[in-house]
């Protein structure tokens, strides 16, 4: 997420900053109260991609609220190409893609 300059962001930029975070939290509260499993929610989930959209969806919340949640409009929607990538996957786990030894026999 980026920072926020108050000072030369307009209104209403800092109204739909707002209006993101406030929403955020009723997600954040809907997995408090068991509405939406802790680990499949559109939090966890996010980003969501055109292809989530279009594919066959089996998830415990609605598709609209995972590509357009509040304040998103449809025709200002950026869409990401690709699910969240686990960045420090590599870091944790070797993951060698080096030749076996034997084939340098």
């Amino acid at each position: 997420m980026r920072a926020v300059n108050v000072e030369s962001e307009p209104k209403e930029e800092l109204d739909r900053f707002c209006d993101a975070m406030i929403a955020i939290r009723e997600e954040i509260r809907k997995v408090q109260e068991g509405v939406w499993p802790l680990d499949n929610n559109p939090l966890v989930n996010a980003p969501h991609t055109l292809d989530d959209l279009v594919n066959a969806w089996e998830r415990p919340y609605s598709q609209t609220e995972a590509v357009f949640p509040q304040g998103v409009s449809p025709t200002a929607k950026y869409w990401p190409t690709v699910n969240r990538i686990d960045n420090v996957y590599g870091d944790r786990n070797l993951v060698c893609s080096c030749p076996s030894v034997d084939s340098y026999r």
